[in-house]
């Protein structure tokens, strides 16, 4: 068994793209679960419409690329209002609910075939991400030596201008959750009445912790539409936010670098079990008796398992605060 193959694939993965994805998502999802207490179960619908801003202004009504990422930013800040302004007032699993209702909603309204001449249906789109590419410094044809670990171009691109926005939105987050704004958050957080009691408007703070973290996961989405050069309408899941809650409780919630910490980790340990069995699994005498869809299922048994077993020995996440996630409770 090659085992300086599978850390180097799982190093890959460790701050490879799809790590910046989830780290986008995880960081909205800090804003409305770590430091507001909101339960977002649809962040992918967020993701969702701000790829298919990109898409849709770029190859269905030719606009230039930055048209379509304000439009795809701006769409998730509208999807934040509609659902804030019928659900913040009531129990946080009224959001919820709609949340995760609104994301599958979307997700099947954009693979319609009623919407093809817009969305593509179950096609999607691509042919929008050239001006991006285009503004790279590295070959698109040739790969990187990075420790080790090979990237072609584009993904080396991407890489960067990912990482530098997941720096920027910590940095942001930083000073957010320092400010008297972030902490009257955390105040609404762990007692309602009790902010509404000094004079807290606690129903617009909600509002804008939800527009804010909803942006952020359309920024998600973006960057996922340009790195893939492609939006298909399966890939916006349900799972995909279940996944990015997972990186976030791993890292850490309400803190500044735990939803980072944990979609890197999520996705390194994610990917040291799958290649080990697709090691075991292959050549003339393999170790085990299992199918490549077995693997892919077996991957996620085993990292939530450990996702469990950190849930009991520490709870609030690496990063954590253990009193603060107490009280977040």
């Amino acid at each position: 068994m090659d085992l300086v193959s599978v850390l180097q694939i799982s190093f890959a993965q460790l701050i490879g793209p799809s790590a910046v994805f989830y780290a986008l998502l995880a960081i909205g999802l800090n804003l409305h679960f770590g430091y507001a207490g909101l339960l977002n179960f649809g962040q992918i619908g967020f993701a969702l419409l701000g790829g298919y801003g990109v898409g849709i202004m770029t190859v269905t009504y030719d606009q230039p690329l930055w048209v379509g990422i304000l439009v795809g930013l701006a769409l998730s800040g509208l999807l934040a209002l509609l659902l804030g302004i019928p659900t913040l007032r009531l129990r946080a699993d009224y959001l919820a609910i709609a949340t995760i209702a609104a994301a599958e909603i979307l997700r099947l309204m954009f693979r319609s075939t009623a919407s093809d001449s817009i969305t593509g249906s179950t096609r999607g789109l691509w042919g929008f991400a050239d001006p991006f590419t285009a503004m790279s410094p590295f070959d698109s044809s040739r790969q990187y030596s990075l420790l080790g670990m090979r990237f072609y171009g584009d993904d080396l691109w991407a890489m960067v201008v990912g990482w530098t926005v997941v720096l920027l939105l910590c940095g942001l987050v930083y000073l957010l959750s320092r400010s008297p704004w972030g902490r009257v958050l955390k105040a609404v957080r762990e007692d309602e009445d009790a902010a509404r009691a000094l004079g807290k408007n606690v129903f617009v703070y909600k509002m804008q912790a939800l527009v804010l973290g909803g942006m952020i996961g359309g920024l998600g989405g973006v960057f996922n539409a340009l790195q893939t050069k492609s939006i298909n309408p399966d890939f916006y899941s349900t799972a995909q936010t279940f996944f990015a809650f997972g990186a976030l409780i791993l890292g850490g919630a309400a803190t500044v670098f735990g939803p980072v910490l944990g979609a890197m980790l999520f996705w390194f340990l994610l990917t040291i079990p799958d290649a080990l069995l697709r090691q075991a699994i292959s050549g003339p005498d393999p170790l085990l008796s299992l199918t490549e869809q077995q693997v892919g299922a077996m991957r996620f048994v085993l990292l939530g398992a450990m996702i469990a077993l950190l849930m009991v020995f520490r709870p609030q996440g690496i990063l954590g605060n253990r009193t603060e996630a107490t009280r977040d409770a």
